[in-house]
């Protein structure tokens, strides 16, 4: 009774609680539907080869077998260059039935209207023999589809980590400050004899009423949600056209409701667990001066995770610099140090403020000294904010520095003044232009086993002409001569594991075609652009993709030139248009590529900010209820209205201030490690500061803090108390 009673004269200030909860089931529940049905999609139906009982496909996949202990086993990739169905295997498949073409007259498959048994015989392991539902993987499309539906996963998985993570640190931020000032009333009931237990049991006793509640409305939220979030992914073109919520799927919502029940316990047990440990008198004494804001256990926590992220970034820059480019890992990475320095935030506002801030005339030393000392509203006020700013500028600003680095890498690798991309392409004659240097190539792979426990594919280029490919790039050579390559050799990057130049090393070409090649070049590893380089001759099946064109002609070749390319059937771009298209700016409203990722970034800020404002707003509201009489002295003392106004404003602006600052540190923290992680590989280093993004979040977040310190304070103010 006395939880409900409670809860009664106090939820004003536990909606910021309820809301927070609420949403923190809403999106997971509405992510995890997502992920259900994105990992368990229907299986779709044939098309390409829909009225043909069995589908004969050509050999896709390379299989090798790697050790795995003491035994072996066999593992597959998927080869660039997939066998069509020869002729031979045609006329015998013909012998046992009708034999279906695609419509487009390729032969990487054919449907055959025979029995499955008869058709497996003479196929043997020449080919693949598909039935049912697996026909669709002779579709076109079933390989984009199955890359898009990861991409789904990942979107989401991410969305309810953060939304997780976000949840249970604006929980604890909240009641930690919702229970600071309830000092008084807990000095209260324990001088009237409540135990520690009692206290605690009354305080996780409240966050569990508000968890099963805000639960609950969360849930019916995430039903609503779920399918305009698919409709999100679909219209985004982040997911298939097809792609659909599963209406049978409940257990995203249980799964969510359970979480949001434990979360709110969750975020309240150590504030609740350090309020029980409080003595009467000692909280009476305390009650209007904060000391004791950061008790061991707390500088035990943050101190370990500060200490574990960065040592975890320093461990990645030492022994895998690669690893920090990539998306995985600047995604989760940074939440180590942002709870570290959250943890230890109210160590830190006080020197921060006092140290930096300068603020004229009698409000500015009153905003100035009112910040410095109420050291857990400024922390409470801007842990919301250093988590915003700090994904902000750690999320987006690794995302637009690997990206930034990528397109540099490429601008230097390249001395074409025109680039023309597309599917077989006819190559010019160079020597009808004069001073015209053409250099073809096509998209090819190689694959290695390494220490032969595994099988890596490396992406590649398959050159026509060496000389002419030398010219019109410029590649990060470290070791040998690109020059040097020719049918029986291979330029390799740092990566491989053999990179010695003059070592014969055994590959699997792109048609899964055994070969010996000899190492006469070694690129820098780079971002891992810097593929693998072979001769056309060890890339059968590859057709020309790409024409680099240098030009030392005037404008008359530089026309005859133009007019030559556009005959080859593909785009014409200059240098600069291609790498632009390539490697598009991942600004806020850029498009290209990368528009997938800055969906799901922005995603993810985008709860974060709603989080952040709601933490903003209630614990201001909060605060300023509690500083009634505080208010009314000062309108006494002489201070108008306005002034008052302008002082709860300006401590809201410097706690807003003081988290953004924080969150700053955390990203260039991170952003340092990426940049030193980009010169170890030997990649342009620059990094890319999402400004635009950073000062929206902050001018969201100072926004909202206004509003809510001034509507608390004038409530505050016109209040009897």
């Amino acid at each position: 009774m006395l939880i409900l009673a409670s809860l009664r004269t106090r939820w004003v200030s536990l909606v910021g609680a309820f809301v927070a909860v609420a949403l923190g089931v809403a999106v997971p529940a509405a992510a995890l539907a997502g992920l259900a049905s994105a990992v368990g999609a229907p299986e779709r139906a044939p098309q390409r080869f829909a009225s043909s009982p069995v589908v004969v496909l050509g050999r896709d996949t390379l299989t090798v077998e790697v050790r795995r202990g003491p035994s072996t086993a066999k593992v597959s990739k998927k080869l660039a260059h997939p066998h069509p169905v020869d002729n031979q295997l045609l006329t015998e498949l013909r012998a046992l039935g009708p034999v279906r073409l695609a419509a487009d007259g390729r032969r990487d498959a054919v449907g055959v209207d025979a029995p499955v048994a008869a058709v497996r015989a003479v196929v043997g392991e020449r080919a693949s023999v598909l039935t049912g539902s697996a026909r669709r993987l002779a579709d076109p499309s079933a390989a984009r589809d199955a890359e898009q539906l990861t991409s789904v996963v990942a979107l989401l998985g991410t969305a309810a980590g953060v939304t997780g993570f976000v949840s249970v640190f604006v929980m604890a931020s909240t009641f930690a400050f919702v229970i600071a000032l309830r000092r008084r009333e807990l000095g209260l009931l324990r001088m009237a004899g409540a135990t520690p237990g009692q206290v605690r049991r009354l305080l996780l006793g409240e966050a569990g009423a508000v968890g099963l509640v805000a639960s609950t409305a969360g849930c019916a939220l995430g039903v609503r949600a779920a399918p305009w979030l698919v409709r999100a992914l679909v219209e985004g073109g982040v997911a298939p056209s097809w792609f659909a919520l599963r209406a049978d799927v409940r257990w995203p919502y249980e799964v969510a409701f359970c979480v949001g029940v434990l979360v709110a316990p969750a975020g309240a047990w150590a504030a609740a667990r350090r309020a029980g440990r409080v003595g009467p008198a000692e909280a009476l004494r305390e009650a209007a001066v904060d000391t004791g804001v950061l008790p061991w256990s707390r500088k035990l926590i943050g101190g370990l995770l500060l200490t574990a992220g960065l040592a975890l970034l320093a461990r990645s820059l030492w022994t895998d610099p690669a690893d920090l480019l990539k998306r995985k890992t600047y995604t989760t990475q940074p939440m180590i140090l942002i709870t570290a320095v959250a943890a230890l935030s109210p160590a830190l506002v006080g020197p921060v403020v006092r140290l930096l801030v300068r603020l004229p005339g009698a409000s500015g030393l009153l905003i100035r000294e009112n910040t410095a000392a109420s050291v857990r509203r400024t922390a409470a006020v801007a842990a919301p904010v250093l988590v915003t700013v700090a994904l902000a500028g750690s999320l987006l600003g690794s995302a637009w520095t690997v990206t930034g680095a990528k397109a540099a890498e490429a601008r230097e690798r390249t001395r074409a003044q025109f680039v023309v991309t597309g599917e077989r392409l006819k190559i010019p004659v160079a020597s009808a232009v004069p001073g015209a240097t053409v250099s073809a190539s096509a998209s090819t792979a190689v694959f290695v086993r390494e220490d032969g426990t595994a099988l890596v594919r490396s992406d590649a280029r398959a050159v026509r002409d060496v000389r002419a490919f030398a010219e019109v790039t410029r590649l990060p050579v470290i070791a040998g001569d690109v020059r040097e390559l020719d049918d029986r050799s291979i330029v390799v990057n740092e990566e491989w594991q053999r990179h010695t130049v003059g070592t014969w090393v055994r590959v699997w070409l792109g048609d899964g075609r055994a070969a010996r090649l000899r190492i006469v070049a070694v690129l820098a590893r780079g971002t891992g652009d810097n593929g693998a380089y072979v001769t056309a001759a060890n890339a059968p099946g590859a057709t020309v993709d790409r024409l680099e064109v240098r030009l030392t002609g005037g404008a008359v070749e530089r026309a005859r030139m133009l007019t030559e390319l556009r005959a080859s059937g593909g785009t014409v771009r200059s240098a600069e248009a291609w790498l632009a298209e390539t490697y598009p700016e991942m600004g806020m409203w850029g498009g290209g590529s990368g528009a997938q990722t800055r969906l799901g970034l922005f995603v993810v800020l985008g709860i974060s900010l709603v989080y952040a404002g709601i933490s903003l707003a209630s614990t201001l509201l909060m605060a300023m209820s509690a500083r009634g009489g505080e208010l009314r002295s000062l309108g006494l003392a002489g201070a108008t209205r306005l002034q008052l106004l302008g002082v709860v404003a300006g401590e809201a602006l410097v706690s807003v201030g003081v988290g953004a600052g924080l969150g700053a540190g955390v990203s260039a923290v991170n952003l340092a490690g990426l940049a030193g992680a980009l010169e170890v590989l030997g990649a342009p280093v620059g990094v890319g500061v999402p400004w635009g993004v950073v000062g929206v979040c902050v001018g969201a977040c100072a926004g909202i803090g206004v509003v809510a310190a001034g509507v608390g304070g004038a409530v505050a103010m016109s209040t009897r108390g």
